[in-house]
């Protein structure tokens, strides 16, 4: 699996047209009041659901990292038991299967781990192409330096505890980012509500206050400025609320 792309099932990809669509046509009236604006505008329609796959990447990969350092404290303890070190991974993905269950991330790719590990395939080809297919740098690092410690015979064991020290320390920094956050991206979101919300009330409840701005081309560039405007400051308030795994 590629960590760095998603697809959608085809559940999620009726509900994100869907609520995709959705979003379109009351933008289409809260902006232009027209059906033509409508079906001019649902090609971006597109670019909603690249936006719902770049945050359930961005989601899966956080999931991934969280697994990932389970996955290295059981090799650890496994480890310190005696066991070699393709022998403590596969030993790990049992616990991590016990943990998370055979549909969670870590335990997909530990059972295939297993399956490459007894086709006498090295651990150090099999870390890189998952670091390669996650594109997580935690991930990553880990196998570079575990892949130049195994050749050169350095202490593995130490390496392993020293990466679930970093791995750890660094999801409980993202979790204390997540904590500082959760108020401002919340505060976001109305911001990001609100001035769509006005326009659409005065839409419904007083639609010939703001008749000026439609069907005539002055009004059409206006609104067509000020939805520029507000999609720009919705992507930089995404950019600046974002955290990065």
């Amino acid at each position: 699996m590629n960590y760095k792309e998603y697809t959608f099932s085809l559940n999620e990809k009726i509900l994100y047209s869907t609520e995709g669509t959705i979003l379109i046509a009351i933008t289409a009236f809260t902006f232009y009041r027209s059906f033509i604006a409508f079906f001019i505008m649902l090609p971006f329609l597109y670019f909603f659901l690249k936006y719902k796959k770049e945050k359930m990447i961005h989601k899966r990969k956080h999931e991934m990292l969280l697994e990932f350092r389970e996955l290295i404290l059981s090799v650890q303890s496994a480890l310190n038991a005696g066991s070699s070190v393709e022998n403590a991974f596969i030993d790990a993905g049992r616990e991590i299967e016990k943990m998370y269950g055979s549909d969670g991330l870590m335990a997909r790719e530990a059972a295939i781990m297993t399956r490459r590990l007894r086709s006498n395939e090295t651990l150090e080809r099999i870390l890189q192409d998952l670091a390669d297919r996650t594109g997580i740098e935690d991930i990553l690092d880990f196998a570079n330096v575990f892949t130049a410690a195994k050749r050169s015979g350095g202490d593995l064991t130490g390496i392993i505890r020293r990466a679930s020290d970093v791995i750890g320390d660094k999801i409980d920094v993202l979790r204390e980012i997540e904590t500082e956050l959760s108020a401002k991206q919340y505060e976001t979101r109305v911001m990001e509500a609100v001035p769509f919300g006005i326009i659409f009330y005065l839409n419904i409840a007083q639609s010939d206050f703001l008749s000026v701005l439609y069907h005539n081309i002055v009004g059409t560039v206006v609104m067509t400025a000020c939805l520029i405007s507000y999609f720009v400051s919705f992507k930089m308030a995404e950019k600046i609320t974002a955290i990065e795994v």
